[in-house]
């Protein structure tokens, strides 16, 4: 439990994202994925399920004991609310109604919110952008820990206080990375998110609004679904910065884990990247991938080789 990692910095690159040139090569080569970018039709109907289940869950909390609605809020609402948290990744990318109806989209996502107990929709769109367009890019891309991180949290200990403190770093770490204006669109999903906790909490008190957001805190840290955020970039393999997940925690997360395949198409729906790795599947066969997200936690946790500075960084990044 002592050992530290090896790792005293990032793995520093100048060159380009590999998503950009292989993405040209398969549509040349495939040019009917083109077929798959668009709108999912089934994507708001599933989010409006979602929504009110948790709706009728804060109904079902209200009188139960503290314990309860804490183990619930880990078991369930957390898991729940962390799949939403992904149901907003892929409305960032306009597959709800499509870019011809961005607006739409970014409404859609506040209303995906509201479950989730924080506002988060339109800031996560607004930093998500520079993710794709800047992957590892320095002081751009704020999915990228920053050098403190690195520094202290080195060992396994540390490393489990880490993922724990995931949701305070995601809100904090762009305000230090790479702070952006408070826009217009922010200030109603927060008036919108605080209006609805609101009204939750006059209906039937402070444990149905407890669980809603200690459900998507806790998810968010120590909790299976949320080794996503590990395997999609941190570094288990040397050169390469980006891993795919192929397992059965998919159909919970709107196929998040298809993530080489969603960087190199951003603007296809998660319902449909596994059809890319069908269809181009010698772009994607040879590349290394995870299984269990569980083992992932587990090896950043106790692999010296592992932890905040296991990250690609790219020096001098353009627009791409």
């Amino acid at each position: 439990m002592g050992n530290q990692v090896t790792r005293d910095d990032f793995e520093w690159v100048y060159t380009d994202q590999p998503h950009t040139e292989r993405r040209k090569e398969i549509l040349a080569k495939y040019p009917e994925i083109k077929k798959l970018m668009g709108p999912d039709p089934q994507l708001k109907w599933v989010v409006s399920l979602m929504v009110l289940t948790q709706l009728v869950a804060c109904y079902l909390v209200k009188d139960l004991p503290w314990k309860w609605v804490f183990f619930w809020a880990y078991a369930f609402g957390g898991c729940l609310n962390h799949s939403m948290t992904l149901a907003i990744h892929d409305i960032s990318h306009n597959v709800a109604f499509g870019n011809k109806k961005a607006k739409w989209n970014r409404f859609f996502g506040m209303f995906a919110n509201l479950p989730v107990g924080v506002p988060y929709a339109t800031s996560f769109k607004k930093y998500h952008v520079d993710h794709h367009r800047y992957l590892a890019g320095d002081g751009l891309d704020v999915d990228v820990p920053t050098a403190f991180e690195g520094r202290f949290f080195h060992s396994p200990p540390r490393k489990i206080l880490w993922l724990f403190l995931q949701p305070i770093f995601y809100v904090l770490r762009p305000l230090y990375v790479n702070p952006k204006p408070f826009t217009a669109l922010e200030v109603i999903n927060f008036a919108m998110q605080l209006a609805y906790d609101l009204l939750i909490y006059s209906l039937w008190g402070p444990k149905p609004v407890f669980y809603m957001i200690a459900g998507s805190t806790l998810a968010m840290g120590i909790h299976p679904i949320s080794g996503h955020f590990i395997a999609e970039h941190y570094m288990y393999l040397k050169g390469y910065d980006t891993f795919s997940y192929y397992g059965p925690l998919n159909w919970l997360t709107f196929n998040v884990g298809y993530h080489m395949e969603h960087h190199d198409f951003p603007s296809i729906p998660g319902s449909k990247l596994p059809l890319v790795k069908k269809i181009a599947a010698e772009y994607y066969d040879h590349l290394p991938y995870h299984t269990s997200w569980v083992c992932v936690l587990w090896d950043f946790v106790f692999c010296d080789s592992l932890g905040p500075f296991a990250r690609v960084k790219r020096k001098g990044w353009g627009e791409v």
